[in-house]
């Protein structure tokens, strides 16, 4: 059975993109910068002029200090910066720019936006939807099934389940484990200290699960790795931050998205708000021609 193609884009890792790579001479009409807005209307257009999607969400990130995350553990992504006040109106801006180009635009105070796409994707699969994640985020490696992709749209390159463990040495219904041994740096989570990539690996690949590395652990030492019995150790003295992890890095499938698949349809863009806006952003002709080209 043929299967339609929904395209599920992580919104705040392009933004945060541009953000840092076009210069900030880009200014709207109040003098407030615009260069990750400019960044990531770009990378919009050529989104679509590169994958023609019919299917398709775009998500961000609004739970920065409010997801159900940090209910559970309040340090989460607390060594982040929060987002200076001219990100946060670049953000808004990014917003109304994928809406008037025609996407359905997801953000909720509670859910980050790779717990909506996770969401998407498993209200998606039994609808006969496979879903391409545009991200370069590993995380996302969790939700690839047999039929999906994830596709880092910058250097245009893209994996399936294969490419999960090829990547990270786990298969893809293991990555919230492997996160929650390794942890994560960038979000803050803990994991089990002193448990790196390939430990956590050969570790899953032998018991499969976190769950019954804990309910076998004392078969650890003897198994035939280097560091076997430090590992031991590490893993006794670490369970209750395993936990604490795996309660972190599983994505949330359960987040509040839209249950017909026909408002993810892209429409065409509105070619008077998107005018409206880009005027407002001082964006040049070349912005403009573009858009109306895909109209």
């Amino acid at each position: 059975m043929s299967r339609h193609t929904v395209h599920l884009i992580d919104a705040s890792l392009y933004v945060f993109r541009a953000w840092h790579s076009v210069p900030p001479e880009f200014v709207d009409d109040a003098g407030r910068p615009v260069n990750a807005v400019y960044g990531f209307t770009r990378f919009l257009l050529d989104f679509i002029d590169r994958a023609q999607p019919t299917y398709c969400a775009v998500a961000f990130d609004e739970s920065l200090t409010s997801s159900f995350r940090n209910a559970i553990y309040p340090e989460y992504k607390a060594n982040r910066e929060l987002p200076p006040e001219e990100l946060k109106l670049q953000f808004a801006y990014c917003k109304e720019v994928a809406a008037v180009l025609g996407f359905a635009v997801l953000s909720d105070l509670s859910f980050e936006a790779d717990d909506l796409i996770g969401s998407l994707v498993h209200m998606l699969r039994p609808q006969e939807f496979r879903a391409v994640i545009v991200s370069a985020d590993k995380d996302f490696g969790q939700l690839i099934g047999e039929h999906d992709e994830q596709w880092d749209f910058g250097k245009n390159v893209r994996w399936d389940a294969r490419g999960v463990k090829e990547r990270l040495g786990v298969h893809p219904h293991q990555v919230a484990d492997y996160l929650a041994l390794t942890g994560d740096a960038v979000d803050n989570i803990p994991g089990v200290g002193g448990i790196g990539a390939k430990t956590a690996a050969t570790l899953l690949s032998h018991f499969g699960t976190l769950d019954a590395i804990y309910a076998r652990i004392e078969e650890i030492p003897f198994l035939r790795f280097r560091g076997a019995a430090a590992a031991y150790a590490r893993l006794k003295a670490d369970a209750a931050l395993a936990r604490l992890s795996r309660s972190l890095t599983g994505i949330a499938l359960d987040a509040p998205v839209p249950t017909d698949a026909q408002l993810l349809v892209r429409g065409k863009p509105d070619l008077a708000g998107a005018e409206a806006l880009f005027e407002r952003l001082r964006f040049g002709p070349l912005t403009r021609s573009r858009v109306r080209a895909i109209a």
